[in-house]
Formats: C-alpha cells, sequence, structure tokens
C-alpha cells in the first residue's frame, strides 16, 4: 500500500493520479475534506481507501501501517503563505511531519515529504539543497518557517540519510482550483482575463527589477509528480532536492503565455502590492537542479508556454481535472 497525505490537495491528488497511470490504485488518501472543494481532485482518481488527517495520526501512533506500507507521500500541510496562526503551523506542518517521518524510519517505510523553496527566504543566501546547507536560509513567512523547521530537525537528527525532502518552487496546472488566492497565476490570471480583459501584475520596489519583471521558477504539475515518482522509483536517494525547472522566468512572460493559450491580444496593468506583502515578497527564484540531474534524472522539463497552453486549453477551457483516463500525462 501507499500512504499519499494531503492526497485531495494539489501535489497531492496528481500523485494519486500519476500512481493510476502506473496502474496501482492500492492507495490511502490522507486528508482534511472539511468545506473545501477539493473533494473534486479525487472525482476521477483511483484508490483502495480515504482517512481523516487527525483519525490517520492516531494510527499511526496506535501502531497500525506497519506492515504492507511501501511508502508515503507526506504531501499534506497548510500551504498559505497568509497564514498568521504560528502555534497551528507549527502543530500541523512541524510536529505532524515529525511523527511521521520517526514511525516510517523506524519501521523501513519509504517517506518522501513536501518541502518548499519558501525556505529559502529572499534568495540572497542562493538555493543550495546540500543537506549542511538546510540550516543556513531565513524563511520571510510562518509558513515557509514551519517548512524550515522539520528541515532543520531532520538534519540535526541525521535523517536525511533515509528520508527525501522535496523543495517545490512555483508548481502550476490542473488541480489547484480549491487553493483560492494560493492558486497559480496562471490559473487566477485565465480566470481575470476572461472577467476582464486584463492581467494585473504587481508594479516592483526594486530598481533593478521592472514592474512585472520579478522572476519565479515555474514548474508544471505533470514535471513536478515525475520527479517525485523518481524517489519512489529510486528509494536509495536520500537527502534534499530541489524540484523545479532550473529556470526563473518573469511575470511578464508567464502573462504573455497566459494570452497567447487564450488566444488574446496581451494586455497587462501594473498594480500596487499590498503592504504586508512587500517585506516578504521573493523577487527571484531559480531551482539550482545540478544535484537532482546527477542523482540520474533526466527527462526534460516542458518548456513554460507549452505547460501553459497544456494547462489553459486542455484544464481550464474545458473545466476539467486530472483524471485517470488521461493516460497521456
Amino acid at each position: 500500500m501507499i500512504i499519499v497525505t494531503g492526497g485531495a490537495g494539489f501535489i497531492g491528488s496528481a500523485i494519486v493520479w500519476a500512481l493510476n497511470v502506473r496502474g496501482r490504485t492500492d492507495i490511502l488518501v490522507v486528508d482534511e475534506l472539511e468545506n473545501s472543494e477539493k473533494w473534486k481532485n479525487l472525482a476521477g482518481l483511483s484508490f483502495a481507501d480515504y482517512l481523516g488527517k487527525g483519525d490517520f495520526l492516531g494510527a499511526v501512533l496506535a501502531g497500525k501501517f506497519r506492515k504492507g506500507t511501501e511508502a508515503i507521500f507526506h504531501m499534506g500541510a497548510c500551504s498559505s503563505t497568509t497564514e498568521t496562526n504560528a502555534s497551528f503551523l507549527v502543530k500541523n506542518n512541524f510536529e505532524y511531519t515529525k511523527h511521521l517521518a520517526e514511525f516510517a524510519v523506524k519501521e523501513g517505510i519509504r517517506f518522501i515529504y513536501a518541502s518548499s523553496a519558501g525556505t529559502y527566504g529572499d534568495g540572497s543566501k542562493g538555493y543550495s539543497d546540500e543537506v549542511k546547507d538546510v540550516s543556513a536560509f531565513v524563511p520571510l513567512n510562518m509558513y515557509s518557517m514551519s517548512k524550515w523547521m522539520f528541515d532543520v530537525w531532520a538534519q540535526r537528527n541525521k535523517l536525511f540519510n533515509k528520508i527525501a525532502g522535496l523543495k517545490y518552487f512555483n508548481v502550476f496546472g490542473p488541480n489547484e482550483y480549491h487553493k483560492g488566492d494560493m492558486r497559480s497565476l496562471v490559473c487566477k490570471g485565465y480566470e481575470e482575463i476572461n472577467e476582464t480583459g486584463i492581467l494585473r501584475l504587481f508594479k516592483s520596489y526594486r530598481r533593478e527589477y521592472a514592474d512585472g519583471e520579478q522572476v519565479r521558477d515555474f514548474i508544471y504539475i505533470k514535471d513536478a509528480v515525475k520527479m517525485t515518482l523518481f524517489f519512489f522509483d529510486n528509494q536509495e536517494l536520500c537527502g534534499v532536492f530541489n524540484v523545479g525547472s532550473g529556470t526563473a522566468s518573469s511575470w511578464n512572460t508567464l502573462g504573455t503565455a497566459i494570452f497567447d493559450a487564450m488566444g488574446l491580444k496581451e494586455n497587462i496593468e501594473y498594480v500596487e502590492m499590498p503592504n504586508v506583502l512587500r517585506k516578504k515578497y521573493q523577487y527571484h527564484t531559480r531551482a539550482e537542479m545540478g544535484k537532482f540531474h546527477q542523482a540520474g534524472y533526466e527527462n526534460l522539463v516542458t518548456p513554460l508556454s507549452d505547460a501553459v497552453r497544456d494547462y489553459v486549453q486542455n484544464y481550464l477551457q474545458q473545466g476539467l481535472y486530472l483524471q485517470t483516463f488521461d493516460l497521456e500525462g
């Protein structure tokens, strides 16, 4: 059996989809659906069972799932970068992950968990995914801090020779619809352009970056899950690894790709950034991917314009989710 926590969420449900494409349905989905619409991410997928995240942790602490569990993909977390309840984030993102990691290591179960590129802070210290550098970074928000706390805990307890932590950069694609303000610009921008004909981007407040020329490492969800399953296929690979394209692209470039995919003339306006974001805003991110490729990963990532076109034309315009019958992947 394969366990996917956060299995109804964005990356988690995409992992379930990718496993289904391989013919795997012996999957336990762990999540907390509550009042969100992320249940729709599961509607076209196949899995053996579902369990709430609280019930699952209780079962783990009670000694269940010791036998027959092949791997745990721990994608479950509160991913809101504007969440201000630090106690909640520590309990949900840090302590919960500690319990699962300790269980998996003790029982010899493959443990692959989601860290975040947010742990790198403003990028001034670089984007090294070497284990020795884990504690050197300064996160900009409490979400990233909660992820960084586990990375550092795992480093200090010498777990990175037994587990794999994946630092996801700006992932976008189908199944993110439930994420509200945390959706990618492609998803939000597509809706905005449909409604107004205009795409609004934040102004820059640094001289070295023109408006809309702030850059990010954007990675398509289909590429991100291929990279994630690489660690399932190669269980000897442990440590911390970046999951990104290795390319820094501007918001303007991404905006142009959205208009092109929609068959529309570009129409971008620049608006003031909310004060709450200005001091915590990342102007540049780009994953260092050398370590990942040295580990043997050879697949090329989908070019940004092609990824945006696939997302817009085959999912957003069609109102579709990732589903098992979509075998082309």
